[in-house]
């Protein structure tokens, strides 16, 4: 429409040039103008539509799509934590009361921290602004939380001892769904799921007495728990994203039986136990399929 106004009015103004000029010295200016008109207008009607024109019609950039899948790598810092139980059944070495006096002095918490790195793999689908996944990590992750009550006495005041407890993971695994909400090249997410581990747990006890008693209590293996936590990722490019992520994970109790002796064949039996929770802070980077 803008291009069929512009050529009536140079058919317009063409016809006011061709009418004599009066007076008649006025003719070379008015074809000067004349010449000048038509030009500026052939000008615009040979530019298609005008650049603010092309602006306004030019569409807006697609947004980023999550759908698909990825394999990438993290490393970072956790922390564990636990808490430790001892028990000491009546017998023939530690006689009442000292078997509850080591029980109550060989229990308490303590935490390790630990670097922890590995991989992850996992696949994201995405309606509108929710985005849904599934992903599976493993990463090495050696921690070893570990008590001692230092050296207290038995119950005559004069007999000391001491009694150790530690548990030690060499790895974290996880499988988990996400669920988060896009804006464009964000993602922020939930997560939360089931955790892998595998633990050794290992008590010790000796102590001062005529005959001395020594004991351990032992147990290694491998647990379930649950994990949950928050993330987020940036698409750096259509196949590169960062991420950064915390997770918390909780195991269930390792117990362990053993005993105390001594050489003039006193025994007592030693149980042992401890929990585990674990906290990740770690950064990564994926390749999106």
């Amino acid at each position: 429409m803008r291009k069929k106004y512009r050529s009536h009015l140079i058919e317009k103004i063409i016809a006011i040039c061709n009418r004599p000029a009066s007076p008649p010295r006025m003719a070379p200016m008015l074809w000067a103008g004349c010449v000048g008109a038509v030009s500026t207008l052939s000008a615009c009607i040979t530019t298609p539509s005008f650049a603010a024109d092309m602006a306004m019609k030019a569409p807006r950039p697609a947004a980023y799509q999550w759908s698909g899948c990825y394999v990438g790598a993290n490393v970072g810092g956790g922390a564990s934590g636990s808490n430790f139980d001892t028990a000491v059944d009546p017998g023939t070495h530690l006689l009442d009361p000292d078997p509850a006096v080591v029980a109550t002095s060989g229990s308490g918490s303590h935490g390790g921290d630990g670097l922890i790195a590995g991989g992850q793999v996992g696949c994201n689908w995405q309606s509108g602004l929710f985005v849904a996944g599934l992903e599976g990590d493993f990463d090495y992750f050696h921690s070893n939380p570990w008590f001692s009550n230092n050296t207290n006495t038995l119950s005559d005041g004069v007999t000391p001892f001491t009694i150790t407890q530690s548990i030690t993971t060499d790895y974290l695994a996880t499988i988990r769904p996400r669920i988060g909400i896009a804006a464009d090249r964000n993602l922020a997410y939930l997560t939360g799921g089931v955790a892998f581990t595998r633990v050794s747990y290992l008590e010790s006890y000796i102590d001062g007495a005529a005959p001395a008693g020594i004991g351990t209590a032992a147990a290694s293996k491998s647990l379930v728990g649950w994990v949950a936590g928050a993330g987020w990722e940036n698409a750096i490019t259509d196949h590169w994203i960062f991420r950064a992520e915390y997770l918390y994970a909780g195991f269930s109790k390792v117990n362990a039986v053993g005993a105390i002796t001594d050489a003039g064949g006193g025994v007592n039996t030693l149980h042992g136990s401890s929990d585990l929770t674990v906290q990740i802070i770690r950064a990564g980077v994926n390749y999106k399929f």
